[in-house]
Order: C-alpha cells, then sequence, then structure tokens
C-alpha cells in the first residue's frame, strides 16, 4: 500500500512556492509560542516574519504572542507587542528615560512604566487578513476570521469575523450549536493521519452533512471512553 505523504510541521517551507512558511520554525525569542502548521504568507521575506511582523518585543517587558496551530496569517500583519505603548497616567507620555543621561537619571526604568496589557492570544484555525494589526493583549478565538487591514483592539470570541478600523464583530461563521460542536472536536489536536482522512469533513460546503459527520466522530469518541 502507497504511504501517505503528509505535510511536515517541522519544515520551514512547506510547498515548492516557498512564499509561504511555517513560522514555528524562524521565530526564536523566548516568549514567542506558535503552533504546528501556522503559516505566514509573504512573497519578499516570509522567514523574516520576527523581525518584520513582531514590533517592539522585549520579552523581559514580561508579555507573550501565543499563535494557536493551522492559522493562516497574510502578508503585512502586524503583531504589537506592550512595550510599543507609552506611560498615560502621568503629565506627559513622552519616554524621557530611552534617551539616556540626565533625562535616563530623573526618571524611572521604561519598561517599568509602561501599562501592562497581557500576552496576545491567537487561537487555533484563525485567518488574519492582508496588512492587519493586532494590539497588545487582544484574543482572538478558534476559527475567526480578521478582514484585511483590520486593527484589532478588543477580544472577540470564537468563529467570529471581524473586520474594520477599530474590528468589529461582523458576525458569528456559524450557529451556536455548530461552534459548540467544533470547539469539542478540536480537529486542529487530531494526529496527523487521522486529520487526512477527516479532511472532507472539514472541506465540505454543505454544513447540514458536516456537521452530522462532526457529530458522529464525537459520539465515537465518547464510546470509545
Amino acid at each position: 500500500m502507497k504511504e501517505k505523504k503528509l505535510p511536515n510541521p517541522n519544515d520551514v517551507f512547506p510547498n515548492e512556492y516557498k512564499t509561504s512558511c511555517f513560522i514555528k520554525n524562524v521565530v526564536q525569542a523566548p516568549n514567542l509560542f506558535i503552533g504546528d502548521y501556522t503559516y505566514y504568507d509573504d512573497p519578499v521575506d516570509p522567514t523574516g516574519f520576527e523581525k518584520n511582523n513582531i514590533l517592539f518585543n522585549y520579552p523581559e517587558f514580561g508579555d507573550k504572542l501565543i499563535i494557536g496551530k493551522f492559522c493562516a496569517i497574510a502578508s503585512g500583519t502586524k503583531f504589537i507587542m506592550g512595550p510599543a505603548n507609552h506611560r498615560i497616567d502621568s503629565l506627559t507620555t513622552y519616554p524621557f528615560h530611552v534617551f539616556g543621561g540626565v533625562w535616563e537619571e530623573n526618571t524611572p526604568e521604561h519598561l517599568s512604566q509602561l501599562p501592562f496589557k497581557g500576552d496576545i492570544v491567537i487561537g487555533n484555525d484563525v485567518w488574519i487578513g492582508r496588512e492587519s494589526v493586532v494590539m497588545p493583549g487582544v484574543k482572538i478565538g478558534d476559527g475567526s476570521i480578521v478582514g484585511a487591514c483590520s486593527v484589532v483592539t478588543k477580544d472577540f470570541p470564537p468563529y467570529s469575523v471581524i473586520g474594520g478600523n477599530p474590528a468589529k464583530r461582523i458576525k458569528k461563521r456559524f450557529p451556536e450549536s455548530l461552534i459548540a460542536l467544533l470547539l469539542e472536536l478540536k480537529w486542529w489536536d487530531f494526529a496527523p493521519e487521522k486529520l487526512a482522512d477527516f479532511l472532507p469533513v472539514l472541506c465540505d460546503d454543505n454544513l447540514a452533512r458536516a456537521e452530522q459527520a462532526v457529530r458522529k466522530e464525537l459520539s465515537l469518541r465518547e464510546n470509545l471512553r
């Protein structure tokens, strides 16, 4: 029997075009956590994701960028980390400390002055459109779609379609019943071989038929417990 050829999540370039890269294999900062098969697409410099697309990242500040599995990130998307902020609870927002000399001596250490928004957390199977911006501390749920050129300033629940500046929820992708099933299914955690066999369900545009298949899979899983 012919062996199935499966994409390798540890490859930098998953196909011959070399415009998309699996970005977990090209980031190095200790506060960046990227899931398997999540890719960044860029015809110019896809492997430069950490340098070009994660801005103001100073791990010592304490925030993280966490991106789940099977996310699709389009060219020009930017993630703005917490140190991009300025002090806003004093008479001026100007960052005197970073310019040294007497200014540094007469002001608190720079990073300690900045508001801490927390981690940026992107769920699994999230599609982020071209030139979008995700701001510090934002959390985007599994299965969401972010329209091109959006500026995401707040959290959104799973399977949201969002867009705009600032981004707003345009609609839910699916009825709540199907969303609940998908969040229970967690197909992104399937073993590679099982996922390959399940792809016809995931790519079926007949949602009623796909929902039946998901229910069947969950029932089989329950019977094996």
